[in-house]
């Protein structure tokens, strides 16, 4: 009896990793076989990014890749919500779902490619397929948004903020702890949101109560004895409730907020929390608890209506603040976003200029900071192993998006390895450094 094979790819961000993750568990279980090429698989499931211009034509593209090697195609993901213009550009596709449409997916693979059961192979591990390395692994806590900025479709894609109950959630995260996992990173569209929708109700984890609640998962997880990474942490007042948390040592002291921008007015256009000199006080509060504290930010320049006063004003707050990790967009019209309707549209010259100097400006900051590390002992985790030796990152890096650590010559070590180094040298994305015997 032959197996059938499927094959995926998966586009996006990490919360759409983890429905990649979720379906795969599912089809897997049922006793799919899984192919890493387009070749030898019997069906293609495509994961797609919908959220702006850049995104979606990567997911057209890849579409069309998977139906020209392989011709049978299933596509999923934020994309799906526009079946119309995917039908358009790629009227082949078997079946076309929304996001976290598990059941759809799984359905239209069942249609195509009929399961063969044997029960003797529909087995999986208790924590499921994961397609991030054994050491780390994305935590999907909720759903969806009930924000409404005006640059995001991501409600119309997803829908509104759905949370998990948290012993739901604690259970998924002691059962990737059971399997090796080293540090959980805590992922949703507003993980600071988290239980908002249900009232916060209690649940029960390890035979005690928890109130479903973004303060009570942080604890929770701090009891792991694993790295906890929090991400996508938008600014409400309760989130200072975390910070003794990371002085403890309880979770990271790491928070991913993405700010998006600083000056007042452009804030109130993206329907954003536009009280830019509060922001600066509770950072010098959280660093005043925390002193280890890292910071990670999003912003975005050419934003409708921004003038050169706008964009003096976010280097202004770059320069206060202080981040230690920044990213950077050039506002790019997502179709179906309320900006796009603004007046005053920032030419593309313009915006490019402002993206150019923005990340100059930051590369100085980014740089200090992590040259005020060196001579310091890290605690790091081994990310890969390569000729020349480890590669890690210490608590102030996120995977694939942070900087890395390089340990020369460590090419004894072992990927998921806990190691402590002393800092080295440093510029301003990455650091180097060598084992501590």
């Amino acid at each position: 009896m032959s197996t059938s094979r499927i094959g995926f790819v998966s586009l996006g961000c990490p919360k759409a990793l983890v429905d990649s993750e979720r379906i795969l568990t599912k089809l897997r279980a049922e006793g799919y076989e899984l192919s890493p090429t387009y070749r030898d698989a019997d069906l293609v499931v495509v994961n797609t990014c919908g959220f702006i211009d850049a995104a979606v034509e990567e997911s057209l593209d890849a579409i069309g890749e998977a139906l020209r090697e392989n011709g049978k195609v299933v596509v999923t993901g934020c994309l799906g919500a526009r079946e119309d213009e995917i039908r358009a550009r790629h009227p082949a596709v078997l079946k076309i779902t929304g996001a976290h449409a598990y059941e759809e997916v799984v359905a239209a693979v069942h249609e195509h490619l009929p399961p063969a059961h044997d029960p003797y192979v529909d087995l999986v591990p208790p924590e499921g397929i994961k397609l991030t390395p054994r050491h780390y692994a994305y935590l999907k806590i909720s759903e969806g948004c009930n924000h409404r900025c005006t640059f995001c479709i991501i409600p119309s894609l997803r829908g509104d903020l759905v949370s998990r109950p948290i012993g739901e959630v604690m259970n998924e995260a002691k059962r990737l702890v059971a399997a090796g996992v080293k540090e959980l990173l805590v992922v949703s569209q507003d993980t600071s949101a988290y239980g908002v929708d249900r009232a916060y109700r209690t649940d029960f984890w390890n035979g005690r109560p928890l109130k479903t609640r973004f303060y009570d998962l942080a604890r929770a997880l701090g009891e792991l004895d694993v790295w906890v990474r929090l991400h996508y942490v938008y600014p409400y007042p309760h989130v200072d409730e975390v910070i003794p948390l990371m002085a403890e040592g309880k979770i990271l002291p790491y928070l991913d907020i993405p700010f998006q921008h600083a000056s007042e007015r452009i804030l109130k256009l993206m329907k954003r929390p536009a009280a830019t000199e509060n922001v600066l006080a509770r950072i010098r509060r959280w660093r005043d608890i925390c002193p280890d504290l890292t910071l990670r930010s999003t912003f975005i320049v050419g934003f409708p209506g921004e003038t050169e006063e706008d964009f003096e004003e976010l280097l202004d707050f770059l320069d206060v603040a202080q981040l230690d990790r920044v990213g950077c967009f050039a506002y790019s019209p997502v179709q179906g976003a309320v900006a796009n309707d603004l007046p005053d549209p920032v030419p593309e010259d313009v915006k490019q200029e402002r993206l150019a100097r923005f990340m100059e400006f930051q590369a100085h900051i980014s740089a200090d900071r992590l040259e005020a590390r060196v001579g310091r002992r890290e605690r790091v985790l081994i990310d890969e192993v390569v000729e020349e030796g480890a590669v890690g990152r210490c608590r102030a890096d996120a995977p694939e998006i942070d900087g890395q650590v390089f340990i020369d010559g460590a090419t004894h070590l072992k990927v998921g390895e806990w190691v402590e180094v002393e800092i080295e040298e440093a510029d301003e994305h990455d650091m180097w450094a060598h084992l501590i015997d």
